[in-house]
């Protein structure tokens, strides 16, 4: 199975200008919690979710005017569409995280896999594995 089978297609990207407050309401709108960040060419450059919005912007009584790149987190983990599922099963444990982006060939977005979406199509011994492997970042408390 390929990412591209995976992913959802549906998603919500922002630009890195932007401000959080019109993040804030877009992801309000959409029910989203997670979105990929990209520059002036389209190319994810960051994410952005809402329990950074809680940590880095409403906990610190930053400005809602202020831009999503300021508080973005810049450490994108990435995969293609045509890569096997595999791939981004071992990416995400090895980098505990929950969501992965998939980029096209200009490293635009084009989906996003949430380890729910693996639980899904791997139901079993494979997808307990990742949970296990990423849920172990959250009893840490990183």
């Amino acid at each position: 199975m390929r990412c591209g089978d995976v992913m959802k297609q549906d998603i919500v990207w922002c630009w890195g200008t932007e401000p959080v407050s019109q993040v804030a309401l877009r992801m309000r709108d959409h029910g989203v919690g997670f979105v990929p960040v990209v520059d002036g060419s389209g190319r994810v450059v960051g994410t952005i979710t809402d329990r950074d919005l809680a940590i880095r912007v409403l906990a610190n009584e930053s400005s809602p005017r202020m831009p999503v790149e300021s508080v973005m987190s810049t450490r994108v983990l990435t995969c293609k569409p045509w890569d096997p599922l595999a791939h981004a099963e071992e990416r995400m444990m090895r980098y505990k995280k929950s969501r992965i982006v998939c980029v096209d060939e200009w490293d635009r977005p084009v989906g996003v896999i949430s380890l729910s979406d693996v639980a899904d199509v791997e139901r079993g011994m494979r997808s307990g594995e990742v949970l296990r492997s990423i849920t172990q970042r959250e009893a840490r408390g990183s």
